[in-house]
């Protein structure tokens, strides 16, 4: 045999072996099943609701969380769960919800949507709205949504003239806020200058997030918080709502995570009786979930048994949930992006 064929049976053989025996390099590794664990813990034992609300992650890449009943703003180290705390003196809750909402940072200051408080609820010298954050730690109040909301009444029907702002996030140099009440969406500048974006039926605006011109928005539904009500929809400051998901019941945050998926947080079922005296109390115990946004507009069941939760964020493949008993829950391996193209 002459060397030319030789060289080429030897590379039919080669081909003949590497086709039969698959490539560990190319070999996909199973996904690794999510890991939940409690991070860390910032209030009370004897809180038993309305301890957390609001989350962000700050331009340091740690966690930082609002507490309403103490008045403050928290930094948690993602890794190691050390509490310290970043700001306080803010207006503490004095019904069930309330005090400190959420927190967002823009320019990288830090701003808190405090709500739920002042006036309408006997406190003087108190504003219901957006405070900014000194580097000392103490806030100054910049824009009084609880004033402009009592002399722009909302077209639905309401009992706190104040409204129930709920949470906050950065938008082209300002911000936007939805008010679960008076169920609409408001802009604000850091000059304090408020308007209505947009407003809605009675389906009660929740958690927000916020890509370019495009603002997702979670929508909770009235009570009883039916799973045909909770819904994701987006919009822009120039378009009506539509709707990205729905099915599950009493949607309280959305966001993006790696790779633009978007997620959503359901606090649970609610099983109280239909009474106005119910209307704002939270779902069961541990029926929470997260829930990944799927490209037919259904979600998918990422973690299960959740406690009450009310905030979502993500650093990377890992997210990190705050409960309204006060804890951070931190869930490993949420999921390997792309599930599909962006909604």
């Amino acid at each position: 045999m002459d060397s030319r064929r030789a060289l080429t049976v030897l590379m039919a053989v080669a081909a003949v072996v590497a086709a039969a025996v698959p490539s560990t390099a190319s070999a996909k590794k199973p996904p690794k099943a999510p890991v939940v664990h409690e991070l860390a813990t910032f209030a009370a034992p004897a809180c038993a609701s309305g301890c957390g609300s609001g989350s962000t992650i700050g331009p340091d890449k740690a966690l930082y969380v609002t507490d309403g009943r103490a008045g403050r703003v928290l930094r948690v180290d993602p890794q190691t769960g050390a509490i310290t705390t970043f700001a306080s003196g803010l207006p503490p809750a004095i019904v069930g919800i309330g005090g400190a909402m959420d927190v967002a940072f823009l320019g990288g200051t830090a701003y808190v949507l405090v709500s739920v408080v002042g006036p309408f609820f006997g406190q003087t010298d108190v504003v219901d709205g957006i405070y900014r954050i000194k580097m000392d730690g103490t806030a100054t109040a910049i824009a009084d949504i609880g004033a402009w909301s009592i002399s722009h009444p909302p077209a639905t029907d309401f009992s706190i003239a104040s409204g129930v702002q709920y949470a906050l996030q950065k938008f082209r140099g300002g911000f936007v806020v939805t008010d679960g009440h008076h169920n609409r969406v408001l802009r604000v500048t850091r000059r304090g200058d408020i308007s209505q974006m947009i407003a809605f039926g009675n389906i009660v605006p929740t958690g927000l997030e916020v890509h370019g011109k495009r603002i997702y928005m979670g929508q909770a539904g009235p009570i009883p918080h039916l799973p045909q009500d909770g819904k994701v929809v987006r919009f822009t400051a120039k378009t009506t709502a539509t709707e990205v998901a729905s099915g599950a019941s009493l949607i309280v945050d959305v966001e993006f995570g790696r790779g633009r998926q978007l997620y959503a947080l359901s606090q649970g079922i609610w099983d109280l009786p239909v009474i106005p005296e119910n209307a704002g109390k939270p779902a069961s115990p541990n029926t929470g979930r997260v829930l990944r946004v799927r490209n037919d507009g259904s979600f998918a069941s990422v973690v299960e048994g959740l406690d009450r939760p009310t905030s979502l964020d993500f650093i990377g493949n890992t997210a990190f949930v705050i409960t309204l008993t006060g804890k951070v829950i931190r869930i490993d391996n949420v999921g390997r992006p792309p599930f599909g193209k962006s909604r």
